[in-house]
């Protein structure tokens, strides 16, 4: 669901960030909408910093059609600790999407779901070419679509394929997620190269409200953000 949103406290100073207001609806609020126009009606929020706010604003997700459950941090367990806290709703799940909740990716999820099953991928994810890579972590994919490595942040602006906070994971995924706080990205992918994590790049819209500047320019994209989390893939 995002972290403790410090860099946005100058915006959103009372409000966890997946709460902060783009238009006239929360930024979480698109990412429910995108996912059930997409056909996907059950949710599991990961939630820890001022939860209570996130359940309070979405419910059971009957409101937006959706049925949701929510994983409550006792204490920040980070992107991967948090997949390993809900993974008694995962049992029965094959394969199962995750997703950031302080970034939005233009994605067809049945496209992706079936890129991976094809692949019998151990974890797949949304890529999207950025002009500017600087605060990312780079992909490198290989011409057959695996991932052959992950870079570390650069600080240098110049293209690259970045991470778009999208996966599709097995379920041969959950016991290697160790219980205790970490990464996905630094301490989980790095480790299942060899079983097989495939990337699949994305062409449309890109946002992550991370910083003020981009929180920023969601504001000013928001018809734009609106109209794409409502809009079915042909």
């Amino acid at each position: 669901m995002g972290g403790l949103g410090t860099r946005l406290r100058t915006v959103v100073s009372s409000a966890p960030k997946v709460l902060a207001s783009v238009g006239e609806n929360s930024f979480l609020q698109l990412l429910v909408k995108q996912l059930r126009y997409q056909g996907i009606r059950r949710l599991v929020m990961c939630t820890g910093y001022l939860a209570e706010q996130v359940e309070h604003a979405f419910g059971d997700g009957q409101a937006w059609d959706v049925e949701i459950e929510y994983s409550k941090e006792e204490r920040p367990l980070g992107t991967a600790g948090a997949v390993k806290n809900a993974d008694h709703y995962l049992l029965g799940e094959k394969d199962f999407f995750v997703m950031n909740g302080d970034s939005f990716l233009e994605v067809d999820f049945e496209k992706l779901m079936t890129y991976h099953r094809n692949r019998n991928a151990v974890a797949t994810m949304a890529v999207r070419h950025v002009s500017d890579a600087a605060r990312y972590g780079t992909v490198r994919v290989n011409s057959e679509g695996r991932v052959e490595s992950f870079d570390e942040k650069c600080g240098l602006a110049a293209p690259g394929v970045v991470n778009g906070g999208v996966y599709v994971f097995s379920q041969r995924v959950l016991p290697q997620i160790p219980a205790r706080s970490g990464s996905l990205e630094k301490d989980v992918f790095p480790q299942l190269l060899k079983n097989g994590v495939y990337a699949l790049e994305q062409r449309g819209m890109f946002i992550d409200i991370g910083t003020p500047e981009d929180y920023a320019r969601a504001q000013l994209l928001c018809d734009v953000l609106n109209q794409t989390a409502s809009h079915l893939p042909s």
